[in-house]
C-alpha cells in the first residue's frame, strides 16, 4: 500500500543548515481551576502568591497545596516590587513569541517569599542580579501570565 505524498508543508527554506518552514494552529480551551483568583488579580493589577497555613512557606506562584508538608494554602498579595534573582535571554521561543526574539526571561524575588516569580523583563538592556525591578501590567488583558512583565525600578 502507498500512502498519499502530501501537497502542504513543511517548507524548505535553506539547505545550509537544513531549514524548514511548518505553520502550526491550534485551538485550546484552558481552565484555571483552583488558581481563578491569581488570574482574576491579574486583570486588576495584582500579584497573588500563596501561603501555606500549616508550614507557613510562601509561593510566589498559584498553589493550592504545600508542597513541603500538604497543608492547605490560603491566597496573599505579593508586592509589585522585587529583585532580579537570575535571568535569561531567549533567541528563541514558542510561537507566540517568536517575533519578540531576543527577549529577556527573568526570576523575580520577593522580601518575605519563599519561590522565584518568572516574567518577562522589559526595557532592560542588560539586567543584574539583585537590580530592583517592578510589575508592570498590559491594560488590555489576556487572562493569562503574560498580562504582567517587569521593568528596572528608578
Amino acid at each position: 500500500m502507498k500512502l498519499p505524498e502530501k501537497c502542504e508543508g513543511p517548507w524548505v527554506t535553506n539547505f545550509d543548515p537544513l531549514t524548514r518552514q511548518w505553520t502550526y494552529t491550534a485551538t485550546y480551551n484552558v481552565s484555571y481551576a483552583e488558581d481563578s483568583p491569581f488570574f482574576h488579580a491579574l486583570g486588576r493589577d495584582k500579584l497573588l502568591g500563596s501561603e501555606c497555613k500549616k508550614c507557613n512557606y510562601r509561593y510566589a506562584t498559584p498553589r493550592t497545596v504545600c508542597m513541603y508538608c500538604g497543608g492547605k494554602t490560603e491566597w496573599f498579595e505579593l508586592p509589585l516590587k522585587g529583585r532580579v534573582h537570575s535571568w535569561t535571554t531567549c533567541h528563541f521561543s514558542g510561537e507566540p513569541y517568536l517575533a519578540e526574539c531576543p527577549f529577556a526571561l527573568g526570576l523575580i524575588e520577593f522580601e518575605g517569599v519563599d519561590t522565584l516569580f518568572m516574567t518577562r523583563l522589559a526595557g532592560i538592556e542588560q539586567p543584574e542580579i539583585g537590580m530592583p525591578v517592578h510589575a508592570q501590567f498590559f491594560r488590555k488583558k489576556t487572562w493569562s501570565v503574560n498580562d504582567v512583565y517587569f521593568v528596572k525600578a528608578e
